[in-house]
């Protein structure tokens, strides 16, 4: 099994298919350790580590315990804070924040004690071949030799460098979802007290939102999402953007009153596509590299373990000869679409003032809100049982009625532009 990339994704896929006693090559372009943003997990991450036997190896692992997460306004005080362990669905009630470079060394390290080949400084230059059965892609490593790598099945965890959605022109965006995110890590930001310290913050304005995730006792992940064509219009450089809207924003200021950090802010751009179809003749697609909706409910690494576990285990059936690859194939893309439909649908909602709105306003009725809660700790797979989807499209339809016939009271947006809050109900999504 060839697998492209060895994030998070791609180790597990790794591990997997080396457990089930397959030859696994990894091929990662980078050299662990190495930065990468996405530190916060949702419960669903925990349940898998421990699944795989992990969970001693995550201790050593520096990392924050997270309970929970909270919402709020860009000019407000108040919040909105959910505890996982109070989901619809009984799971893990807690998981963690942590820096990507520690956490992603010790999986793919995890692979390479599973059995899997791990190479690192490669980059594959091109797919040569998709069939079941061979598969072949041209790589050059790091001293500028190139070479071959060949095996039966091809799984894509190069996350958003999407190698075969690139390959087979299958790559979409979503216009309605044209997102840049500028990030860096600061220390000294502030955090809630006691159990609820490792709660990741999420701060909503009219053209966007900031994300406040503590990685240790001293860092903070901190970021700003905003929709690309709104960001190429303010004319601050991309660079400076982050610490132009924190100055802008009440709520975000307060979070980071007492705050340093780097003078320019890294960036990320157009995260937001599909690769379908996610599964096809010799190749499964994985994690980022099958699809991306948006950070603000922390899905990647999530989706990426969880169908990195279901395409190697695919793949494992296949060559056993206990299931045909056309079978594998179906099961695999009901999977990515029934687990990514509810979270592509909250997304685009979530831009929406009425969303936000309801969500912060209290329980609602027939326990919806702990459906969310479920939805947001994961356990969307293979895709949401009964009870959270029909709560969800409850919720769905309570968020247009209110948009007509206020349901929880108004209030007011806060835009990063205008500097104040406004009554304006245009939502930027």
């Amino acid at each position: 099994v060839v697998v492209l990339g060895g994030g998070p994704t791609g180790a597990i896929a790794g591990l997997r298919a080396a457990r089930a006693g397959l030859r696994a090559v990894v091929l990662e372009q980078g050299r662990h350790p190495r930065f990468h943003i996405g530190e916060s997990m949702l419960p669903m991450n925990m349940q898998v580590i421990r699944d795989l036997g992990l969970e001693d190896g995550l201790r050593t692992v520096p990392q924050v315990p997270k309970l929970g997460g909270t919402f709020m306004l860009g000019h407000e005080t108040e919040t909105a804070d959910f505890r996982f362990d109070n989901g619809l669905i009984d799971g893990a009630p807690a998981t963690f924040n942590v820096e990507r470079a520690p956490f992603d060394a010790f999986l793919i390290d995890a692979a390479r004690d599973a059995g899997a080949e791990v190479r690192q400084d490669v980059t594959v230059r091109s797919v040569d071949r998709l069939e079941d059965g061979a598969v072949t892609v041209t790589t050059r490593a790091g001293d500028g030799t190139t070479g071959t790598v060949s095996g039966k099945y091809l799984i894509d965890a190069s996350g958003q460098g999407t190698v075969v959605g690139r390959h087979l022109g299958t790559r979409r965006a979503l216009p309605d979802l044209k997102k840049v995110a500028y990030f860096e890590h600061y220390e000294g930001v502030r955090r809630k007290d006691g159990d609820r310290a490792g709660f990741a913050v999420v701060v909503m304005c009219r053209e966007g939102w900031f994300w406040f995730i503590p990685l240790n006792d001293r860092l903070t992940s901190v970021g700003l999402v905003m929709d690309a064509g709104i960001a190429a219009e303010i004319g601050v450089s991309p660079k400076k953007m982050l610490a132009w809207g924190l100055s802008r924003s009440p709520a975000a200021r307060w979070w980071t009153e007492h705050a340093t950090g780097p003078a320019e802010n890294r960036i990320t751009a157009d995260f937001s596509y599909t690769c379908k179809p996610y599964a096809g003749p010799g190749y499964f697609l994985a994690g980022d590299a099958a699809t991306f909706v948006d950070p603000i409910f922390s899905t990647g690494v999530c989706l990426g373990m969880k169908t990195a576990i279901e395409a190697a285990d695919g793949i494992a059936a296949i060559l056993r000869g206990t299931a045909t690859p056309a079978r594998v194939r179906h099961d695999y893309v009901k999977t990515v679409e029934g687990s990514t439909e509810v979270f592509f649908r909250l997304v685009r909602t979530s831009y929406r003032h009425e969303f936000r709105e309801l969500f912060l306003h209290g329980e609602g009725p027939f326990q919806t809100r702990r459906a969310l809660v479920s939805v947001l700790s994961g356990f969307v797979f293979p895709r949401p049982v009964w009870s959270v989807r029909w709560r969800l499209a409850l919720f769905h339809g309570l968020v247009a009625i209110h948009r007509m016939f206020p349901i929880v009271r108004r209030r007011q947006q806060f835009s990063l532009i205008e500097g104040r809050t406004t009554d304006d109900r245009t939502n930027v999504g």
